[in-house]
């Protein structure tokens, strides 16, 4: 008799529910007797699971107020796999980092606590980092992977590590920001905006194995002044996209009114 097939979805939620657990208590142990003295047996017992549970989940006590990077690393990468084929490498790339930090506003004030003990523990500070070197890989595999192999006279490896690097050094720079004021603000707009400084600079850059270009990579918003109808001076003529940022869009709107001024 053929058995019904099982869904993951329940395995994977308690999954997540007891690195989480561990992951409440470690940070609630390292706040109130301190990383150096905190054990693993005691992250364990406050969160109620066995030693070996632990072990089960995590490495070692670094790893344990990072619960979610590893189904984060795995999202990013589906943005990836699913890229529409002519979407700009770093257009697919920003998209695929947008998945950290949809992870750190997800829980603002734990996100904030945890920025706090990193900064206090040198052992968390170079987990964080590890952390963000494994997005920076996987983005650099993607970019390597879409480059024509002739295409930069042998830069190809060179180009796509920088630009891998300069979309995720965007992303930390924008989420430090955030942090530091205690997770208020608007990080989607800001994110977008320093996205856009990364446009302007590698977005022309990619070129897809197999001779095919790829699409320019999209800018925020786009203004022109064009000749009025009837003699009657200019008029501005703005175009954005429609999930453009409004501050992004006032920047473009203003930047063309000065240029047509002078």
């Amino acid at each position: 008799m053929v058995q019904p097939v099982k869904s993951d979805r329940p395995q994977i939620s308690q999954r997540l529910k007891v690195r989480r657990a561990l992951a409440a208590a470690a940070m609630e142990l390292f706040a109130t007797k301190g990383y150096a003295a905190t054990t693993v047996d005691e992250i364990a017992a406050t969160a109620g699971v066995a030693r070996r549970t632990f072990f089960r989940h995590f490495r070692s006590k670094e790893e344990a107020i990072f619960p979610d990077h590893d189904d984060t690393l795995v999202r990013a990468e589906e943005v990836l796999e699913a890229a529409p084929e002519r979407e700009n490498p770093i257009d697919t790339i920003c998209r695929g980092i947008k998945e950290v930090m949809k992870m750190y506003a997800a829980s603002p004030a734990l996100s904030v606590e945890r920025y706090k003990l990193t900064r206090e523990v040198p052992a968390l500070r170079e987990r964080e980092i590890a952390s963000v070197a494994r997005y920076e890989r996987l983005f650099t595999r993607y970019l390597l992977a879409r480059f024509d192999e002739n295409s930069h006279n042998g830069d190809e490896p060179l180009l796509a590590e920088v630009a891998a690097s300069s979309v995720v050094t965007a992303h930390n720079h924008v989420l430090r920001r955030w942090l530091r004021r205690g997770g208020q603000g608007d990080v989607e707009a800001e994110l977008e905006h320093a996205f856009t400084i990364v446009r302007s600079t590698f977005g022309a850059l990619p070129v897809f194995a197999g001779g095919a270009t790829a699409a320019p990579a999209s800018p925020v918003a786009a203004a022109e002044v064009t000749p009025a109808g009837g003699g009657g001076g200019e008029v501005l003529v703005t175009v954005a996209r429609t999930d453009a940022p409004l501050n992004e869009v006032m920047r473009t709107i203003e930047q063309a009114l000065r240029d047509c001024r002078r």
